[in-house]
């Protein structure tokens, strides 16, 4: 499989200095160019951007996944596994309240994968996960 390339992601705020905060200390992102109205961060390589967009930040929908209420929308980073563990205790040290607290899902089965979701200040939700053996990504 060839290196994926970074993805490009804008996504609504409602608070630009409270995305600056969370994506730049909390989840320690850089942070790239920006303006009054948005805010490039790399995200794991990624390019994401915060757009102030008061009406449109967060959304309510949720889809049941293995036994968990999952957000949708969401976004994120699949990790390698042995960053997983680190990455949810800098979260917690950090004082990021889980919406799925850092778990294994589909355990045995061909997707399984250790998850998390937590939410930034505008609402917006994000997954981290991670598989054991990464070739399994996509596996059916």
């Amino acid at each position: 499989m060839p290196t994926p390339a970074p993805f490009h992601l804008a996504f609504p705020v409602d608070d630009l200095a409270a995305a600056r905060d969370f994506y730049g200390r909390v989840l320690g992102c850089p942070e790239g160019r920006s303006s009054d109205e948005w805010i490039d961060f790399d995200l794991f390589g990624h390019q994401i951007v915060a757009h102030l967009a008061p009406r449109r930040a967060g959304a309510g929908h949720h889809n049941a996944v293995d036994g968990h209420d999952v957000p949708v929308p969401h976004f994120g980073v699949v990790l390698p596994w042995d960053d997983f563990d680190a990455f949810a205790a800098r979260l917690r040290a950090q004082g990021v309240r889980f919406v799925i607290e850092p778990c294994i899902r589909f355990a045995g089965q061909v997707g399984e994968q250790a998850t998390m979701f937590f939410r930034d200040p505008a609402g917006n939700a994000l997954e981290f996960k991670a598989f054991r053996d990464p070739s399994r990504l996509f596996a059916k």
